[in-house]
């Protein structure tokens, strides 16, 4: 079994003097060299996710095809660039994993994460979307995706979604759509 460590735990010299500063003190602590005085916090990376709605009150699901969680189903989405808006991110990913642009974007909620890559347990904060598809009927597997299907939001299991960030927005926007 892989150990995974958080960036804290695996950052252990200083990037502008080099120092070994030894074990954290916390997972949570920032990186304070005591060499040359340089700090560095470990703040989560940022993702988006969005629950496409089709005509028909399906949802777009994509299959994963890269770990973590290959195989998976998940709503389109990941990591927001460097000067993009969340909204920006959004829209790009879906246009690169399943080429639809969305229409009555809206945020739903967000969820802490972890995100597993290369033995690093990385913090996320998942900001998650819910949209409509322009034209749903031109979806296609595109990057990183191993399939999709428009499946009916009434049959969407919440536990079969790829992180628990996904298990609770889904449970959200499902619990919502019954008021």
């Amino acid at each position: 079994m892989i150990s995974f460590k958080r960036p804290s735990q695996v950052f252990l010299h200083c990037p502008r003097c080099g120092l070994h500063r030894g074990e954290p003190e916390s997972v949570a602590a920032p990186f304070a060299c005591k060499g040359c005085a340089f700090t560095f916090y470990f703040n989560p990376a940022v993702a988006a996710a969005v629950f496409i709605e089709g005509a028909d009150r399906s949802v777009l699901l994509i299959k994963r095809a890269k770990d973590p969680a290959k195989g998976k189903l998940a709503p389109p989405g990941g990591f927001v660039d460097i000067g993009e808006t969340a909204e920006t991110g959004i829209v790009r990913e879906v246009r690169e994993e399943v080429g639809l642009e969305l229409a009555d974007l809206r945020f739903l909620c967000s969820e802490p994460n972890h995100y597993f890559y290369k033995e690093v347990q990385y913090p996320v904060l998942d900001l998650f979307f819910t949209a409509k598809a322009i034209a749903p009927e031109t979806a296609q597997a595109l990057d990183d995706v191993d399939g999709f299907a428009w499946v009916p939001e009434k049959e969407i299991v919440a536990e079969d979604l790829a992180f628990p960030s996904m298990q609770a927005a889904w449970r959200l926007r499902r619990d919502r759509g019954k008021s």
